[in-house]
């Protein structure tokens, strides 16, 4: 696609990342949008329903929830001639919104655009067995209270047995592996060790701590639920992480030799997180700022059984086709779904033999520098709630390339089923 004209993003915000409990967090997907969404409306010189559109990515909305980007729109203000629609790629949903808001906006369709993505992945159902639906379904149908009841006399104990829903989405049922089945699979082809997964979970948190030391997360606006309680950033970092006690966890996905533990995952969270999209047109009329410019957004699907290595063929994609080098990019964020995934990735593209039979280029991508990667921690320590994950990469990039007046970034992402989602970010200076 050719972009008629540039396409920028003005401004952003997230909440706070939510650990899920084992209970259902107070705010819906909705609220936690409206939670971050609602305060970056309010900051801004224009009209809610100066919108063109709100796109939000979500990957499991509540079922009175459903098309959550309208619900979300009416609650924001938008108002009833505001289109508001819902995005679903998996664990790159935030990241779909982001690119399909450009698109819109690229093609002259809007001039200004709010784009996000929000989950409550705590707030995921639990279901009943198939036996037992069944069941309930035929026993609705019984004409008389003799035939209900004989259907009743056929119910089982186990038929009571709930089917956590999340552990479902989190499987792959082409290839019928869970999502740190895959992660394994990477870590036992690129040989990572226990060891240097563990390491690199330690680091997310370590520099997420850092970060919020230093003042280095403004898009968070704070977190109020209905109780009252206030959570000002994200609450699964942690700040008595060590590898001593990393080293103690179990594996939960290839016990017991495996090396994906919980520690060296990504939190199962709640949260949001959106951007605003503008032209020249939008930025001229309302006098906006510019976080930067969108050059390219780059999609590649890969065998689902090694799902993890989408950042890998995303990021040399779309090097190769804006013709630039590992050289050329100045920060990078990489979804931290798995510690070993993310080395996978590193490892993959820093490969001749990879990079030459598997992505058919000529020579090797290269060494992504590790200071260069995730520099204020992940979604290890962060959280990744899959709807907003997407946003909060590229968000956060922006405001690491304006700190450090870098030029050029790119965000990317696995993505379960076999994909892989890139986005290539300049600095617009003055």
């Amino acid at each position: 696609m050719t972009t008629v004209e540039p396409v920028y993003i003005v401004d952003g915000a997230r909440t706070p990342f939510i650990k899920a409990a084992l209970k259902p967090n107070p705010l819906s997907a909705a609220s936690l949008a409206v939670a971050a969404a609602g305060p970056l409306l309010l900051k801004q010189p224009f009209s809610p329903k100066d919108l063109g559109e709100v796109v939000v990515g979500c990957v499991a909305p509540a079922p009175d929830e459903v098309n959550i980007g309208r619900i979300i729109a009416l609650r924001l203000g938008c108002g009833d001639y505001v289109p508001g629609w819902t995005v679903q790629r998996n664990c790159a949903s935030g990241l779909q919104a982001i690119d399909s808001a450009y698109k819109d906006i690229a093609l002259g369709r809007h001039d200004l655009v709010l784009a996000g993505g929000t989950e409550s992945m705590s707030r995921t159902p639990l279901l009943l067995p198939d036996e037992m639906v069944s069941l309930i379904a035929e026993m609705r149908s019984g004409k008389s209270l003799v035939q209900k009841l004989r259907t009743l006399l056929k119910v089982r104990p186990y038929y009571f047995k709930p089917v956590i829903s999340l552990l479902k989405a989190l499987s792959d049922p082409v290839v019928n592996l869970s999502m740190g089945q895959t992660a394994e699979k990477l870590a036992y082809q690129f040989n990572i060790t226990r060891n240097q997964a563990d390491e690199f979970s330690l680091q997310s948190h370590t520099r997420a701590l850092q970060g919020i030391k230093a003042g280095h997360f403004s898009e968070i606006n704070p977190l109020f639920d209905f109780q009252g309680n206030d959570i000002e950033y994200d609450n699964g970092i942690r700040s008595d992480t060590t590898l001593e006690k990393l080293a103690k966890l179990k594996p939960v996905f290839d016990k017991p030799y495996g090396l994906v533990t919980a520690g060296n995952s990504s939190q199962v969270s709640d949260g949001a997180a959106f951007v605003i999209l503008a032209n020249e047109k939008a930025v001229e009329r309302f006098h906006l700022p510019i976080l930067g410019k969108i050059v390219k957004t780059t999609w590649s699907a890969l065998d689902p059984s090694v799902m993890g290595l989408g950042p890998a063929y995303a990021i040399a994609k779309l090097l190769e086709q804006e013709n630039l080098t590992l050289d050329d990019i100045d920060y990078f964020e990489i979804n931290e779904a798995f510690a070993a995934q993310v080395l996978a990735c590193l490892k993959a593209l820093n490969s001749e033999e990879f990079c030459r039979q598997t992505l058919g280029l000529q020579e090797k991508v290269g060494q992504i520098p590790i200071d260069k990667l995730n520099v204020d921690g992940g979604a290890i320590a962060i959280g990744h709630p899959v709807g907003a994950s997407g946003v909060r990469i590229t968000l956060h990039l922006l405001k690491v390339m304006q700190r450090h007046h870098a030029k050029r970034g790119i965000a990317s992402m696995c993505i379960g089923g076999g994909q892989g989602g890139a986005i290539l970010l300049e600095r617009v200076e003055g």
